[in-house]
């Protein structure tokens, strides 16, 4: 299923390049949720999640003529997504922070049944925050996206060894966090 959607989308990429407009509307309606989940992951807030996604589109159609390889519009895409989710991130600092600060505060109570299982999400999330960034993009490229350890390397622009190497320590260092504090 994975080669026919890659299929499909390279497909409507080459469309795309050679002019049609309807390409485009399908390849938009195909990728755009997925991308805002990618700038959601750094930003964690929907609506600049979605102008994110939404400039990020702007510049992946001004791009596309560039794109030589057809089967890479995927990881070429969420590359633009996430180089300008931290472009932001960057120009944003101080809004960030407030803005977390405020939902750390405002965090509601579920069912009890419930709350065992987000007790656990909740831990996992907060010992995964305490790695270095570069080890939680991994973690998160490769458990969530579900992103090979090539398609990470051209993601965010590192080699495969060191993606390999941020996985192996964040993976230590996560089970090190954890222990401490079932022991602890």
């Amino acid at each position: 299923m994975i080669n026919t959607n890659k299929t499909i989308d390279s497909l409507l990429v080459l469309q795309c390049q050679s002019g049609s407009k309807k390409a485009v509307t399908l390849l938009v309606k195909r990728w755009h949720t997925k991308l805002c989940k990618q700038a959601y992951w750094y930003t964690r807030d929907m609506e600049i999640s979605k102008d994110i996604a939404q400039d990020s589109w702007s510049t992946i159609f001004l791009k596309i003529n560039s794109l030589r390889d057809s089967n890479n519009f995927g990881s070429w895409a969420l590359t633009i997504v996430t180089r300008n989710a931290i472009n932001w991130l960057r120009k944003h600092k101080k809004e960030v922070k407030h803005l977390q600060t405020y939902k750390d505060c405002n965090v509601s109570r579920t069912e009890d049944d419930e709350q065992d299982n987000q007790d656990t999400i909740a831990l996992l999330r907060g010992s995964i925050k305490k790695l270095p960034y570069n080890q939680q993009l991994v973690l998160n490229l490769f458990y969530i996206e579900e992103y090979s350890i090539k398609q990470i390397s051209d993601i965010i622009n590192v080699s495969t060894g060191t993606v390999k190497s941020r996985l192996f320590t964040a993976r230590e260092k996560l089970k090190l966090i954890l222990k401490k504090r079932s022991h602890g």
